[in-house]
């Protein structure tokens, strides 16, 4: 089938628009009460639930961050105790990689994806639904173990023997590793549904090379999720096997290898900052083509970059053990491929500079937050590169230099493009514009008060600061620049504190937007802003990468799905060609109950072994009632 051929059903398509809109609402939109609540699969609903617990979760993450600072302004601090503040760092950064960067940048993809690809409904929208209550399930068990004083104490990376039988007492390593399972599992669900909306649902025409590049972004940070997180869920079950039944896997005097968990672990650790890296490149992409108002400059170089950085990801992850004692070949390749990936991030880095140089560029605070992304990313890439030879980084391992790279990083590759994403699809996802001016000083503040706060913890690394220790004697020379980044990061703070407030001001009586706002060329904003429950009435028919600029009034569309019935169009993998209707999953609680029962028995399985063979039950009961047959197409997935 050539455009929409084949794609037309007698239902629907001579109705009135106002009787169209009546019964696709009537089949699409949400169930009411807080039983429909419970059952929604709309993946507009689920992405903006998994984004506000995100950014909950951030938060927490922050007042943690300020605790760390005020006991290392001075010496001697004294606001926490050693065994707290073991808890502290750990929940700090478990929380921030775990519960907020990773599910953040998915939850972009969950909301974005389907509407910038010109479809209806992700791909299993009821293991979407799923794999956001097991997400909040994962974060509940962490910080609730955290407010009742048994936290995890053993770093975000839960090395081993620190985390094992012989050192980790109580339950404290097991939290940790079954918080692990918990945000993986709902990680892995997203990347398979992204992966399979991606390559199967595509609006007719949608070629592979007109994909719009936040798109390219989270597909192959999709296939990264998909190969590395495994690693990281047998390298925490292994512990809590160790921990709880007896086994051996990291012990050496029964055969195990200590060093595998660290494998394992950076395995999946390494590749992890490219997952939360790759979807930022993305909107960093869609973003600087519109205020640019051109398109962005090279893009099959920037979709070539993106699937090499995802490919050479997986060739860094001993880097992060030039201190172990590897062969000395090991860490000469692993130097090599750390240096190499640096080159198509720098492919991207022009691409980006190239756009705005020849572009027509609109200052708005999207664009701020590029610009902030583009400078602390190349400093936190400049880093790294020094950190990836064997020399340098045996002199700063694990000191305070470390702890500035990975924020620079972590923050400016993915945090930075985040905020500005948020200012940038904000309209789309309420229908209200937040504030350009306060958006300009929460680009100030954050771009100031976090350089001022981070990058002179490079100099304390080099002048030997370790990392996670909890106070420090006033003989050493490390107090001076020690207050001064706490007192910088107050402005960081501020910055932060500045944005929620404009966010919860704009929900409430922001400016109204309009459907296209920015006057943006990619199909999510070809439909009103918020989206209706169906997202499209017909579904758009592409002609080229950017449709809403090459063809704005008269966009074609592809009719002929049923208004009587959910239903998605499936499109050929490389062309986008329509194949089929096929149906798509309507509101279930079964969904919800199963991840209740997962829940327990995760839970469960901390405190006995037996919690992992009676908790199986419930969930197969809930997986009967999720899968039994029920008659309408729409119940069968």
């Amino acid at each position: 089938m050539n455009g929409t051929e084949g794609v037309r059903h007698p239902r629907g398509r001579d109705l009135p628009p106002e009787e169209r809109e009546r019964r696709l609402r009537r089949i699409w939109d949400p169930p009411r009460g807080i039983l429909g609540a419970l059952s929604v699969v709309d993946h507009k609903i689920i992405g903006r639930r998994y984004i506000a617990t995100a950014f909950v979760f951030l938060a927490l993450g922050g007042v943690l961050a300020a605790l760390i600072r005020i006991q290392l302004a001075t010496p001697e601090g004294r606001l926490l105790g050693p065994d707290v503040y073991n808890q502290v760092f750990t929940v700090h950064g478990a929380n921030m990689m775990f519960l907020f960067a990773v599910p953040v940048m998915e939850a972009m993809g969950v909301y974005l994806v389907p509407l910038m690809i010109g479809t209806r409904n992700i791909a299993f929208p009821r293991l979407n639904a799923f794999s956001y209550w097991i997400y909040v399930a994962g974060g509940a068990l962490l910080w609730i173990a955290f407010l009742l004083d048994f936290g995890p104490d053993v770093g975000w990376f839960g090395y081993v023997p620190l985390s094992g039988p012989q050192y980790g007492y109580g339950k404290r390593a097991d939290i940790w590793a079954q918080m692990i399972t918990f945000t993986e599992l709902a990680a892995l669900a997203v990347a398979v549904e992204i992966v399979v909306t991606v390559f199967k649902q595509r609006a007719p025409g949608m070629t592979l090379d007109r994909i719009p590049l936040f798109v390219w972004a989270m597909l192959v940070t999709s296939f990264l999720v998909i190969v590395a997180m495994p690693a990281i869920m047998i390298a925490s079950s292994a512990l809590i096997l160790d921990r709880l039944v007896g086994t051996h896997f990291f012990n050496p005097a029964e055969g195990g290898d200590v060093l595998l968990f660290q494998h394992l672990f950076w395995f999946f650790g390494h590749p992890e900052v490219y997952i939360i890296f790759l979807p930022a490149v993305g909107m960093v992409s869609t973003m600087l083509s519109t205020f640019a108002r051109r398109p962005v400059f090279g893009y099959l170089p920037l979709v070539m970059s993106l699937i090499t950085i995802g490919v050479l990801s997986f060739g860094l992850w001993a880097h992060h053990m030039f201190t172990t004692g590897l062969p000395r070949v090991g860490e000469s390749f692993f130097t090599a491929s750390s240096m190499a990936i640096a080159v198509p991030a720098g492919v991207q880095i022009f691409c980006f500079i190239a756009t705005l140089w020849l572009g027509r560029p609109v200052w708005r605070p999207p664009l701020l937050f590029v610009a902030a992304f583009v400078v602390t990313f190349t400093i936190g890439g400049l880093t790294g590169v020094m950190v990836a030879s064997v020399p340098l980084d045996s002199q700063v391992h694990d000191t305070y230099f470390v702890v500035a790279h990975f924020h620079y990083v972590l923050v400016g590759g993915a945090v930075f493009p985040l905020m500005g994403a948020i200012y940038y699809w904000f309209p789309k996802m309420t229908g209200r514009m937040m504030s350009d001016r306060l958006g300009a000083w929460v680009a100030a503040l954050v771009f100031v008060g976090f350089n001022l706060t981070f990058f002179p913890m490079h100099v304390l690394g080099l002048q030997g600061m370790p990392r996670r220790i909890y106070a420090y004697q006033p003989e050493l020379p490390w107090g001076g620049l020690n207050l001064f980044v706490s007192l910088a990061s107050i402005i960081l703070f501020a910055g932060f504190l500045l944005f929620f407030v404009d966010v919860v001001r704009s929900a409430v009586r922001g400016a109204p937007a309009g459907d296209n706002p920015w006057n943006a060329p990619t199909l999510e904003w070809a439909t009103t802003s918020p989206p209706p429950s169906y997202n499209f009435d017909g579904i758009p028919v592409v002609t080229s990468a950017n449709p809403l600029w090459d063809d704005p009034e008269t966009l074609p569309v592809a009719t002929g799905l049923r208004v009587d019935r959910r239903e998605l169009l499936v499109t050929s993998v490389q062309r986008a060609e329509p194949e089929a209707r096929e149906s798509s999953a309507g509101a279930s609680i079964w969904p919800f109950l199963a991840a209740v029962a997962t829940t327990v028995m995760l839970i469960g399985s901390i405190f006995s072994p037996w919690a992992v063979v009676w908790g199986s039950l419930p969930i197969a009961v809930a997986l009967v009632g999720w899968f039994w047959p029920k008659g309408a197409p729409e119940d069968e997935a």
